[in-house]
């Protein structure tokens, strides 16, 4: 996905405990035809949780007969982009040559590294007939010595991410660890993401030995340490204190976090790097088509003037 200019999400809730060092309620932006985005990083207080430097809600969308995604072929540096669906299709076409149709629940994750193109649109199947969109993407900044590492692509079906499930509680564990459970996803630092529903009245804990560690509540309602929060809301908190989680309606959330990275990062639309100068190469080689191109693809997003 793209990167949209917009102003920085603002904070909304009264301090909660100890622990909690920040909530950010997601800023809402309308693309056009009820297609809404909701971004909770980079946020002005704080631009990565953990290596998630870019983390929108896209949907929930009603899409009539014929029209659905089309988020045209777009460059990327130094990240791994997340995409992950609780509801409808979007294929998913790169520069490397992968097409892949991503499904609810599956995991797809696209490294960058040095530089990579790729387009997202609902498939024609999808759009034959009404249908709805839900879904999460994220990008995760890559380690200094790993910014200009090759371009790859890894996709899990549902199926083959490890799940628990018990009555009131489920989790799908997408990447990295939690639970007593290990992803097959391959990382190239220390990060998690895992999805986690609860009923009314349950609870689940989220791990204290991860550095940095967050909840985005995308629908329903918890409490922590006597406080609601109402999603969507990115709860970040501080290292080391242990936090449990209960739903007070039923709610899906998702856990996420890991070691911070060397230092902070600069973006440029969809660009991601510790050199500024490296950035500006990465916008002469788009604007002179040295990213490749995408396969069935004809169009794409012109490099624009200013980012955001």
């Amino acid at each position: 996905m793209t990167w949209l200019p917009d102003f920085d999400p603002i904070a909304g809730d009264s301090k909660s405990c100890d622990a909690l060092d920040l909530v950010v309620v997601p800023r809402t932006r309308d693309l056009g035809g009820g297609f809404a985005v909701r971004r909770a990083l980079p946020h002005g207080k704080r631009q990565m949780v953990g290596p998630f430097i870019f983390f929108d809600q896209f949907g929930p969308v009603q899409f009539l007969a014929g029209q659905g995604m089309d988020v045209l072929p777009h460059p990327h540096i130094g990240l791994s982009t997340v995409t992950y669906l609780f509801d409808g299709h979007i294929t998913h076409r790169d520069s490397q040559g992968n097409v892949q149709d991503i499904q609810p629940g599956a995991m797809n994750l696209m490294t960058a590294g040095r530089g990579i193109a790729h387009s997202e649109r609902t498939p024609a199947v999808e759009r034959s007939a009404p249908h709805t969109m839900l879904g999460l993407q994220s990008w995760i900044a890559l380690p200094q010595g790993q910014e200009e590492i090759d371009p790859s692509f890894q996709h899990f079906g549902s199926e083959m991410l490890p799940t628990i499930t018990d009555t009131g509680i489920s989790a799908r564990i997408i990447a990295g660890s939690a639970f007593g459970l290990a992803s097959p996803v391959k990382t190239v630092s220390d990060w998690f993401y895992v999805e986690v529903n609860l009923a009314p009245g349950l609870s689940a804990p989220l791990d204290a030995d991860h550095e940095e560690r967050a909840i985005y509540v995308v629908d329903g309602t918890v409490a922590i340490a006597g406080e609601a929060f109402e999603g969507p809301r990115l709860l970040v908190f501080r290292p080391g204190d242990r936090i449990t989680v209960t739903a007070l309606t039923p709610v899906r959330m998702m856990f996420l976090g890991g070691t911070a990275l060397e230092g902070p990062r600069y973006i440029w639309w969809n660009f991601v790097s510790s050199s500024r100068e490296r950035i500006e190469q990465a916008k002469e080689d788009w604007k002179q088509a040295r990213f490749g191109p995408v396969p069935d693809e004809a169009e794409f997003i012109p490099l624009p003037e200013k980012s955001y």
